[in-house]
């Protein structure tokens, strides 16, 4: 097939300091496998339908599964994305990803949430990111989908990097947290809702450039299994976003 994806030497050389170390057996090789993981998640193929180039379908997935319960292509997004500079400007938003009757048919009880919601469109989850002022995603959050903006950031206010103003839409206009942005010396760029009282100017030239985190959310959603949610638990769902991620933002530049 002419449109395979095989990752580069110098893109391998820039996530396998983050593989976990192999023990016993070597593992297969992992420039082949990681392709064929990207490659399936890209176009929301059945994982028994990957094509033989990357080897046999099972050692794929399995990979897969055992590295997103090890949190590896966590860490791996997170370590590249720390490794971007510090940013000026930063933006803030979320946006609903449907999920699949395969993803929602799990049963709710069990050790781990699996964040699917119920929202006006039915089933799905909610991601949640912070980006640079170029666009690229520094962290992200998956929650069920009728958690609102403003909890969303509640959760990752802690991990914002130093920067001089931050983007946001009317679902961020909250008190706590532009008195927590001052806290950090962020300026909060982010129109008030009609409810306000008292109206709090914003910079209107400033705040167009929040289109680049919109740009970012559809470039994350052109990879299928991204758009839609199959995967029934939330890390392995989780995983295949740093994994879109990491290979749009961060390793293909």
């Amino acid at each position: 097939m002419s449109d395979l994806i095989w990752l580069s030497e110098a893109q391998m050389r820039r996530i396998e300091p983050y593989f976990p170390l192999s023990h016993g057996v070597p593992r297969v090789d992992d420039r082949r496998v990681i392709s064929g993981i990207i490659f399936v998640i890209r176009n929301g193929l059945r994982w028994c339908d990957a094509p033989c180039e990357y080897g046999p379908p099972k050692t794929i997935y399995n990979r897969f599964i055992r590295w997103s319960r090890l949190g590896v292509f966590n860490k791996i997004f997170a370590g590249l994305a720390a490794k971007g500079g510090k940013p000026d400007r930063l933006m803030i938003d979320a946006t609903h990803l449907k999920a699949h009757r395969t993803a929602a048919s799990l049963l709710k009880k069990g050790l781990f949430p699996r964040r699917i919601g119920r929202t006006k469109g039915g089933l799905n989850s909610k991601l949640h990111a912070v980006c640079d002022g170029k666009g690229r995603p520094l962290i992200m959050l998956l929650s069920e989908g009728q958690m609102s903006d403003y909890k969303g950031a509640a959760l990752m206010i802690d991990a914002l990097p130093r920067a001089k103003v931050l983007l946001g839409d009317r679902g961020y206009d909250a008190d706590w947290f532009r008195t927590a942005l001052a806290d950090r010396k962020i300026t909060p760029c982010i129109p008030s809702k009609s409810n306000r009282k008292v109206q709090i100017p914003h910079d209107a030239a400033l705040y167009r450039q929040r289109h680049k985190i919109e740009i970012m959310f559809g470039r994350l959603k052109d990879w299928r299994r991204i758009h839609t949610r199959y995967d029934r638990c939330a890390h392995t769902f989780m995983s295949a976003i740093c994994i879109a991620a990491t290979f749009i933002f961060w390793i293909n530049q």
